[in-house]
């Protein structure tokens, strides 16, 4: 095929329909975005150009074909332009007496507050570079000042991973700056990102798209900020946890008062109010777009109906305080009446999204009827901030059915389904052969059906992944289902599975790098235990005693029934080896920076009984390459 098959697609006349009639109908009755995300701005990054350790980390003239009047290319939801845009207003802006934000320099949002002797920041992004580029700026414009405090709003890693970037390990342990953090933080940061961290990451490429290039034929927006920085992230655990609403704690001079939300957008979050600011902070539970309740790249099915409770908890705890309103993501809304009736709006959004799935569940619905029937009514439609920026009522009402409902729909024909493999080679005979079925779905892409299109070639491409034919059209379908998205993570899902049909599956070298020596004991034996490879060790029984110095605690980690088990706190007498190291040498093995063998041999670590019992272990783990293929076998 010619490089220009597998070359980006102007829009079918079929788009071009499409977005226009998304255009005709975007009235929305809140036209103040555009003040709201420009208001308060004193300065900008000097050049916009954040480098890091593999070259630009991120560069703000990547999206000036956002910045001017022009309107919605064709190759761009009308709707999801005007979010581009607005997401695309970058530098540091006045939030309120006391109160910065730098935005626009990472996926997420830092927050800078004036304490007695320093600053007080709010979710310092998502890499050390970005984090410690806005702190420069911060300091420049408004007076250099250490930093004192950090709070986490939530577990999710861009609101963690550029702590490095505003204070290090040895300033928290020394007790010069506190992190404090919902409760649970640590534990579920370690559950969403590490012990699925390289499947999650795979999955991420296609919800962020970051190997797209950002134009109109690309990447536009996330939905909750322009992009994922390209750098890593990095972890240092909380000093201090929050556990309940109502506590008070004076920070640096600052009062603060916390509401835990657990169970909304992270399973550990929390909103809190500066009282003395009249500011209130709904970390990522209020933003400006509807958000997802179940994320592409995989997490827990969240609860909305505990999400609406906890927005009106917030409202009769601090609305009545509050003129200003700030998140984690996109931009703040000032004045008492506009912050309430944003965050009555995105309670209402969230309870009839719960709602009105379980009302058509109760009727017999599946989730794929119910994501057809369901559309977001006039009162959301009308409002940006409860448009589908970043979630969508289709897979939002299919993540609410899942949480309560499972995978399976009742029906058994459902129930044991062959693999994509297997059926799409038996969908392929029964449709009369690869030919046949790419030349009716050529009639159906001619016809805009693109959603048919995608469906019946995916079954040609995993029986027979070689076909090019079939790649390039299911390609071109999904395109043009990316050009028509609203949805950020849509279209950048679509042309990232364009992308891969065209050029093939692109491998990250996704390993278990992210291992902090921070970890619990019990999180990095967990990790060892999902990387076991069950097959290797059949028959095999092995105790193995930990005791881990630089915590003083012991362990027992054994191996039965192809399975590994953790007893916390105990020694078995019939161990078949016992080994003395640190929690980071442990940690250390896991991130591949040293076998098992040169741990045995490290200076301080000592063994005694069978060694060759560690490697039992540890020489059946898995290693992860984040090469799978996701449109493809």
């Amino acid at each position: 095929m010619s490089d220009a098959s597998r070359s980006p697609k102007p829009a079918t006349a079929h788009t071009v329909r499409v977005n226009a009639a998304a255009g005709a109908s975007l009235h929305l009755d809140d036209e103040g975005d555009w003040e709201r995300a420009t208001r308060g701005r004193i300065a900008t990054h000097p050049t916009g150009l954040v480098d890091g350790p593999l070259g630009p980390a991120w560069d703000v003239a990547e999206y000036d074909f956002l910045r001017g009047d022009d309107p919605a290319p064709d190759t761009v939801n009308p709707s999801l332009w005007r979010h581009g845009r607005l997401n695309a207003v970058h530098g540091l802006f006045e939030v309120a007496d006391g109160i910065w934000q730098c935005r626009g320099y990472d996926i997420s949002n830092i927050t800078f507050i004036a304490g007695d002797d320093g600053w007080v920041v709010i979710d310092p992004l998502t890499t050390e570079v970005t984090a410690a580029a806005c702190l420069e700026l911060a300091n420049a414009e408004l007076g250099a000042r250490p930093v004192t405090a950090v709070i986490y709003t939530h577990s999710h890693v861009d609101h963690y991973g550029g702590i490095l970037g505003v204070t290090t390990e040895e300033e928290v342990d020394a007790g010069d700056v506190r992190v404090i953090a919902p409760q649970g933080f640590l534990r579920e940061a370690v559950a969403e990102n590490l012990i699925a961290g390289p499947v999650m990451i795979r999955r991420a490429m296609y919800q962020f798209g970051p190997l797209l290039p950002a134009g109109p034929t690309g990447h536009i927006d996330s939905g909750l900020g322009k992009g994922i920085p390209r750098s890593k992230g990095d972890l240092i655990g909380p000093t201090e946890e929050i556990s309940v609403t109502g506590t008070e704690l004076v920070v640096d001079g600052v009062r603060i008062v916390f509401q835990n939300t657990p169970g909304t957008e992270a399973p550990a979050e929390m909103n809190f109010m500066f009282v003395d600011h009249r500011a209130l902070c709904m970390a990522e539970n209020c933003t400006h777009t509807m958000h997802n309740v179940l994320p592409f790249r995989g997490a827990q099915a969240r609860d909305t109906l505990a999400w609406s409770k906890y927005i009106q908890e917030a409202i009769d705890l601090f609305v009545g305080g509050a003129d200003v309103a700030f998140s984690s993501h996109n931009w703040p809304r000032f004045g008492h009446d506009d912050v309430r009736r944003y965050l009555q709006r995105q309670r209402d959004l969230y309870r009839w999204l719960h709602d009105q799935t379980i009302r058509l569940a109760n009727h017999g619905l599946t989730q794929r009827e119910i994501a057809e029937q369901l559309e977001l009514p006039e009162c959301f439609a009308v409002n940006g901030h409860t448009r589908g920026y970043y979630g969508t009522v289709s897979h939002n009402s299919k993540a609410i059915y899942q949480r309560y409902l499972g995978w399976y729909d009742g029906n058994p024909a459902n129930l044991n389904l062959h693999t994509p493999e297997e059926s799409g080679a038996r969908y392929v005979a029964c449709m009369g052969g690869a030919d046949e079925v790419i030349a009716r779905a050529r009639k159906s892409f001619d016809d805009g059906d693109y959603r048919w299109v995608c469906e019946v070639l995916n079954n040609v491409v995993f029986a027979d992944p070689g076909n090019e034919e079939a790649r390039l059209l299911q390609a071109d379908a999904m395109e043009q289902l990316g050009y028509q998205a609203e949805s950020g993570p849509w279209r950048d899902s679509y042309l990232m599975g364009a992308m891969e049909l065209r050029t093939g599956s692109k491998g990250f070298g996704v390993g278990l790098g992210s291992v902090s020596d921070q970890l619990t004991v019990e999180m990095l034996f967990d990790l060892v235990a999902v990387r076991l490879i069950a097959d290797r060790v059949p028959g095999v029984s092995v105790d193995t005693n930990w005791y881990f110095t630089d915590v003083d605690e012991r362990h027992v980690l054994g191996l039965d029934n192809c399975a590994l088990h953790h007893r916390p706190g105990a020694r078995e007498d019939r161990a078949d080896v016992s080994i003395s190291a640190t929690r980071a040498d442990l940690a250390a093995v896991l991130r591949g920076e040293i076998d098992v063998d040169t741990l045995i041999g490290s200076d301080g670590v000592e063994i005694e009984g069978d060694a060759d019992a560690l490697g039992v272990i540890f020489g059946a783990l898995d290693e992860f390459s984040g090469t799978f293929g996701i449109v493809e076998p």
